[in-house]
């Protein structure tokens, strides 16, 4: 658990700088609700491979008060699903409108990338390309 604090708390300080954001909370909500906006999506088979491709606290993080009862929604044009990211708990959102692309840039540094795209490829296309870095787009 060591490892993986620390791990976490590298992703969060990345994340923090990729977001311009002034502190870790305000980044762990950001990171939040383009987790949660994008596991809206997701089959429970899907949602839970991706949470294991990623480092185990940010795995953790993702399925965080999931229900996953809920049936999955359908992908919207990346605009929509960045203003659903940043509706999120709206109290504590700093998002920006480059919030999907700031928390996967961030995200790609801080996976197994091989193992990572792996898994996206395993999902629809919607799904790839909500990860996608700007020059794979």
């Amino acid at each position: 658990f060591v490892h993986a604090s620390r791990d976490l708390e590298r992703f969060l300080l990345d994340a923090r700088e990729t977001l311009g954001h002034a502190t870790t909370h305000q980044t762990w909500y950001s990171v939040l609700g383009v987790f949660v906006t994008f596991r809206a999506r997701l089959s429970v088979p899907q949602a839970v491979a991706f949470a294991q491709a990623l480092p185990p606290l940010l795995g953790a993080m993702f399925l965080y008060e999931w229900d996953p009862a809920q049936e999955p929604l359908a992908f919207a044009p990346r605009a929509e699903l960045a203003r659903e990211a940043m509706g999120f708990r709206i109290e504590h959102s700093f998002l920006p409108e480059t919030a999907i692309e700031d928390v996967a840039a961030a995200l790609w540094r801080h996976v197994d990338r091989r193992a990572f795209a792996r898994m996206l490829d395993t999902l629809p296309p919607e799904a790839r390309a909500f990860w996608a870095l700007p020059a794979e787009t």
